[in-house]
């Protein structure tokens, strides 16, 4: 997107088309690679496709190149018929200089393992993370719920694995009926029954691997608390629930993980691997709660899985955002962050701009569909499986074309009244004009400002829209030159959708 003439990135920071949320980045050989799950545009379950990967150098993460299909859900023994879904991965490079990928299947109590020579893969099944013979006879680790496995290569080529699934409320997942009733589905009743059984951990558990990148040296034990062994802790209110992500930075430990809040990912420092953690803070929300004392979300919240990482200089960190109002359509995206000298990292907002290095031109045409800010009456504060809202709120969506994936079109529909829909950040320079694209059944007002809230208004347009194909509305503006937010709010009748906007220079 953006200008023709000057290179440039925006949030999501992969292709519109592509889908790879609970995004690892890793530097391996002067290449960042981001190693997640892969949903699918439109998804009803979550990580319907094989694991791909996409690579940038260190020095221009404006320019990334797919891999491919690194590893296909039907590699592993356990899953012969691709039934159950490959949950968010990580890869480490292992001792031996080999590439090591960690993942689950669905809810299935195993951790499996895939090894391959480059870190751009393809991987082959190497094994399940299993006892020693001296621990419950060498069997499959099945304990605490092997769920979202993080793994770290030390610098004295120790390895340490992460992992636990941790919700507050007990059993905190929809039968398969109430999925049903919504139109979704992600597990089966027989998985669904095996659920039920299963012991979830109680925070993040942790264990060192064997230098066969299979064995754990001893019984996993808890370095991060659970929501409700948090209580009268630092970690209260933001207990460990999923999604481990473990980097070194210095000499201590960084370990991220998803929340009890689900839509934050939240840090814990320690000088040792295992054990000695201490609560940090936020580092994202993808709705910016928390950040500034906001509470209201700016994005309809959803969960949320990411890592950082240093590349040329900056420290980053990955997260992902919901689209098409579920959360089976998840899409990555990136912010640079501070590593403050007291080793804190304050929370950063999110943005359209991301790995850009700083504002977007103020000069071409961008697809609606980098909105970083998108509310209406209903966005939510947290994603309810069986609230039929989640159907009809406002949502980034795509539209199939011919031509291939890189051609469908990806918009923002069901926009009513009170709905805003916002970007950060443009470099305004000599703006006259915006040029929006729209359709849909609409009579109302269309107003620019460069706040959430519509106060600082800078233009609008009457809209009548009835029916038909998509439509260039042009709104005239006054905006001062230089970094702004641009929003713009609906106010009237029926629905719209918008596709993209164009600024219109002197």
């Amino acid at each position: 997107h953006g200008m023709a003439s000057m290179k440039q990135i925006t949030n999501p920071y992969l292709p519109l088309y592509e889908y790879v949320p609970d995004g690892e980045p890793h530097v391996f050989d002067g290449r960042l690679y981001i190693y997640g799950s892969h949903d699918l545009a439109g998804g009803t379950r979550y990580c319907q496709g094989d694991y791909v990967t996409w690579s940038a150098p260190v020095d221009d993460l404006k320019s990334w190149r797919y891999e491919g299909v690194i590893y296909r859900k039907d590699q592993d023994p356990l899953n012969p018929d691709g039934n159950m879904e490959m949950w968010a991965p990580d890869v480490t490079r292992g001792p031996d200089g080999r590439y090591y990928l960690y993942y689950c299947l669905s809810f299935y109590p195993a951790v499996g393992v895939a090894v391959s020579d480059s870190p751009a893969g393809p991987f082959q099944f190497h094994g399940h993370v299993k006892y020693p013979a001296h621990i419950q006879g060498g069997k499959t680790l099945a304990e605490f719920m092997p769920f979202d496995p993080a793994v770290l290569t030390d610098a004295d080529g120790r390895v340490y694995l992460y992992y636990g699934f941790s919700p507050v409320k007990e059993m905190a997942l929809p039968s398969p009926e109430e999925l049903q009733a919504a139109g979704q589905s992600f597990f089966d009743d027989e998985v669904f029954e095996k659920l039920r059984s299963i012991q979830f951990s109680e925070g993040c558990m942790t264990a060192e691997l064997e230098p066969d990148m299979l064995t754990v040296k001893d019984t996993p034990k808890m370095c991060v608390p659970g929501g409700k062994l948090a209580v009268g802790t630092p970690f209260e209110g933001h207990g460990y629930f999923e999604a481990p992500s473990i980097r070194k930075v210095g000499e201590k430990y960084y370990l991220l993980y998803s929340s009890q809040l689900s839509h934050e990912l939240c840090y814990a420092v320690s000088d040792q691997p295992m054990e000695g953690y201490a609560y940090g803070g936020t580092i994202v929300s993808n709705g910016d709660v928390g950040l500034d004392g906001r509470a209201a979300p700016v994005y309809t919240l959803g969960n949320n899985h990411g890592g950082i990482v240093q590349a040329g200089g900056d420290w980053y960190v990955f997260y992902h955002r919901q689209t098409h109002g579920t959360e089976f359509s998840r899409q990555g995206c990136a912010e640079k962050i501070t590593i403050k000298p007291d080793g804190s990292i304050p929370q950063v907002e999110i943005t359209s701009c991301g790995l850009n290095g700083g504002p977007l031109a103020a000069g071409g045409s961008y697809s609606a569909a980098i909105a970083c800010h998108l509310t209406d009456g209903t966005t939510l504060r947290e994603i309810d499986y069986s609230d039929p809202v989640m159907k009809t709120q406002i949502q980034i969506t795509e539209e199939a074309r011919d031509g291939g994936e890189d051609k469908n079109l990806h918009y923002i529909r069901q926009i009513g009244g009170g709905a805003v829909v916002g970007y950060k950040y443009f470099d305004f320079q000599g703006v006259m004009a915006l040029d929006l694209t729209v359709r849909g059944d609409a009579g109302g007002r269309l107003a620019v400002a460069l706040d959430a809230g519509m106060k600082q208004a800078v233009g609008g347009a009457d809209l009548a829209l009835n029916g038909g194909g998509w439509q260039t509305v042009r709104i005239p503006v006054t905006v001062p030159n230089g970094v702004h937010a641009l929003y713009f709010g609906y106010t009237g009748e029926g629905r719209l959708e918008f596709s993209d906007f164009a600024f219109v220079t002197a």
